[in-house]
């Protein structure tokens, strides 16, 4: 293993580093470019481009049976279906999400003038702390927002058990859960709605897209109202709506990386494996691990980087970057340090000390179908040349 070098290094050396192209957290994933194609040529000949066409159609019938729910809603992205399923479900006053989680999930609310409540998280699954959330509830919440951080299903009957005691609405953002199961039943099927992110950095990607899932025949029709400002037929508004609807090229794709979703999942469970063993034995780094009685799309590889560790958490990125492999610092600093959220809750953080914990630790490595196959041994080389005294 060569030696580490410092950003400084590479300037003043001119050492190349491990890769000459970056390798990226969330490189897209991209299936079968001829069955996308045929579909393409599908949408120029019958001149339909958007307005709920028949690719849009057949992409939410398939997705509403992959995921065996009533409706699946297609939206432009998931941001999108996050406003709308919110203002579908009548939610206002306050509403407890986690910090800990992409800023998208709390600017749904605060841009409609709803107050995200920010609750903690569990130390090992990153997902809403169930009785942090109890502590949250106030007289002016009216729902909470759980989220299957990566693709790791929320303590569901727990949170559910909670709106039920005080009457709250439940919904939860799924934008890293397509495939994912809760107690072996699809991730889409919970709470009153769930919403997906299709985006391009997604395992299933629509390019850019998202989508709602409910079994809620009432709440199904008021978003598909909503995402087409209000129209039920021709010139006939009969409620407030917004322009979220999918595009035809947005299905098509879909499509084509719906039918080989199986093969993306298989080469993220391997690369998963491959970092799993690369990694094994390293004091202060934990992969989080996903339960395999359960399914998952496996497409977020996450270490933790704790105090026994003899360098910071930056310093690892620092050296990871310094040989092109982009990792991330997922979702660092938390929402409730952003600073729209700062200037609102200057005190956060004192409800929140395993997010602030969690936020100092995380690293998101890259995975996909487009990751060299060396890239985690790299990664092991790069980590323990960071550790004095080891031996690569």
């Amino acid at each position: 293993m060569k030696a580490i070098r410092s950003r400084a290094d590479l300037a003043i050396n001119g050492a190349p580093p491990a890769f000459a192209e970056p390798v990226h957290v969330g490189r897209p994933n991209i299936g079968n470019r001829e069955v996308f194609l045929r579909h393409v040529d599908r949408i120029l000949d019958n001149e339909r481009l958007t307005n709920n066409g028949p690719m849009v159609q057949e992409f939410e019938r398939r997705i509403a049976q992959h995921l065996s729910v009533k409706h699946c809603v297609a939206m432009c992205n998931g941001t999108i279906a996050l406003e709308i399923a919110i203002r579908a479900l009548g939610l206002e006053g306050e509403v407890i999400v986690p910090s800990w989680t992409f800023v998208a999930t709390a600017h749904a609310l605060y841009w409609q003038g709803i107050t995200p409540v920010f609750a903690d998280i569990d130390p090992v699954t990153h997902n809403l702390d169930p009785d942090a959330v109890r502590r949250m509830v106030t007289p002016r919440t009216t729902g909470i927002i759980g989220v299957h951080l990566w693709g790791r299903a929320a303590q569901v009957d727990e949170l559910q058990a909670i709106a039920d005691e005080h009457g709250l609405k439940l919904m939860f953002d799924a934008a890293h859960a397509f495939g994912s199961t809760y107690r072996d039943q699809s991730i889409g099927r919970f709470g009153q709605c769930e919403v997906f992110s299709f985006h391009a950095t997604k395992a299933f990607n629509t390019m850019e897209g998202g989508a709602v899932t409910t079994d809620n025949d009432e709440l199904a029709e008021t978003m598909r109202l909503m995402r087409n400002f209000g129209f039920k037929g021709y010139d006939n508004v009969i409620h407030p709506g917004t322009n979220g609807k999918m595009i035809e090229v947005c299905a098509a794709m879909g499509l084509a990386n719906l039918d080989g979703f199986d093969d993306i999942v298989a080469i993220n469970r391997r690369n998963h494996a491959a970092y799993k063993q690369a990694l094994a034995g390293i004091l202060g780094i934990r992969l989080l691990d996903y339960d395999s009685t359960e399914r998952n799309s496996y497409h977020y590889v996450v270490i933790e980087v704790d105090k026994t560790f003899p360098v910071s958490r930056d310093a690892i990125v620092a050296a990871l970057h310094a040989e092109n492999i982009l990792a991330r610092k997922y979702f660092w600093p938390g929402c409730h340090k952003m600073k729209p959220y700062r200037d609102l809750f200057p005190h956060a953080e004192l409800m929140l000390p395993v997010t602030d914990k969690i936020a100092e630790r995380v690293i998101v490595l890259p995975s996909g179908l487009q990751m060299p196959n060396e890239v985690p041994l790299m990664i092991h080389g790069v980590i323990r040349a960071l550790c004095p005294g080891a031996k690569s």
